[in-house]
């Protein structure tokens, strides 16, 4: 749905026009997969697959929310009645933010907000986030706040940890707020330092395919926090701040430190290998050689989020083995895991007959059917009109 669409819903709602219509977009991450809560690198990217926002101000406390996806009226809340955790729909995720804004100080004083999303929901590719931001972004604009991108990401960061009840780390919102059209981008997700790094497969004669497993994973569910947990566990038995801190060439020593702990062994395994292999696709897309080199880092890394640290499912195995089976230079799973989406580095020749066999396997296996399109670079955050 278009700005013109969404300004045009907003007004048949509420009986005048929006202040503005802003976008944020889902992402793709290229590789860094559970990194972000540790201190660690992540690598994503914006996909042009945007949640759309029309909104004007409020003066009387009051928080009015529409989806044009769901079938449902609006929803009308009290700012002063918001509270964490206490709204299990998907209005915690606007709402949270509204709420993270007012804790951190800031002068909100309501909103009314419609709201259409092209980002697929529970595939792994940041649709909430692609929410929290647009909202943020609408509202810094509208109350003249003067926070910058990585700010926003932060405060859109604590609503789906405090309010909503997700244990999120901040790659997401960050992404969707800051990723530049044609880039990846390089975040430190301790400091919070950026670095615009070029992508362009196609100028390789390459592409990047996304195949949506149509599996939907559920980030507040128990398993993704057990994650977590173990890996703060690790890095506490380590005696580090956060697992970031482990060096790659030290990594044999901190595992044989943590004894018959073998689950926090495999965590810790992965996140500081993780960390090795974004670094290795940053400096081998800096380099300007060959990105089919960048292959076999994703299927080394999906090979540690299945093995070690367990997030995979039969799915998204099914892509990966399937993909290079037929000749993909790499393929793993994206996002938290559990269901989602994977991701396929191919020659631009071959896309058919990969997106064929995918097809076919997962036809044979019973599942539904899978959702595949390319990823390409887009801009991030941004208002339209």
């Amino acid at each position: 749905m278009g700005a013109q669409e969404v300004r045009e819903g907003f007004v048949r709602l509420y009986g005048a026009e929006p202040e503005g219509v802003w976008a944020a977009p889902g992402r793709v991450n290229l590789i860094g997969e559970h990194t972000d809560y540790n201190d660690g690198f992540v690598m994503p990217f914006a996909l042009p697959h945007i949640a759309v926002a029309a909104v004007a101000r409020r003066t009387d406390g009051v928080l009015r929310l529409h989806s044009a996806d769901l079938d449902s009226g609006v929803a009308e809340l009290r700012l002063d009645d918001l509270a964490p955790e206490s709204d299990g729909s998907w209005t915690a995720y606007p709402a949270g933010v509204v709420w993270a804004l007012r804790e951190a100080g800031h002068q909100v004083t309501g909103a009314d907000i419609h709201l259409s999303s092209t980002v697929p929901s529970g595939a792994g590719l940041s649709s909430s986030a692609a929410l929290e931001v647009v909202v943020a972004l609408a509202l810094n604009d509208l109350y003249d706040l003067g926070l910058q991108g990585w700010q926003l990401a932060r405060l859109c960061q604590r609503a789906e940890n405090v309010y909503v009840g997700a244990p999120t780390g901040i790659m997401d919102q960050t992404a969707s707020a800051c990723c530049e059209a044609g880039h990846a981008l390089f975040l430190d997700t301790r400091d919070l330092s950026q670095k615009q790094i070029p992508l362009d497969l196609a100028a390789e004669g390459l592409r990047l395919l996304v195949v949506d497993t149509q599996v939907t994973h559920a980030h507040s569910g128990g398993e993704y926090g057990k994650r977590r947990a173990g890996c703060e566990k690790g890095a506490a038995l380590l005696g580090v701040d956060a697992l970031r801190d482990i060096a790659y060439a030290d990594l044999d020593a901190a595992l044989d430190r943590l004894g018959d702990e073998e689950e926090v062994r495999r965590l810790v395994r992965h996140v500081v290998t993780e960390d090795q292999r974004v670094e290795q696709v940053v400096a081998l897309l800096e380099a300007g050689g060959d990105s089919r080199a960048v292959g076999p880092i994703l299927t080394a890394g999906h090979a540690s989020l299945r093995d070690d640290f367990r997030v995979s499912c039969p799915e998204l195995d099914l892509v990966v083995d399937t993909a290079l089976a037929h000749g993909a230079l790499g393929a793993r799973m994206t996002g938290g895991g559990f269901g989602g989406s994977a991701i396929v580095l191919a020659e631009a020749a071959d896309v058919e007959t990969l997106t064929k066999a995918v097809e076919e396997a997962f036809a044979a296996a019973g599942h539904k059917a899978p959702r595949v399109f390319e990823a390409v670079p887009a801009a991030g955050a941004r208002r339209l009109n």
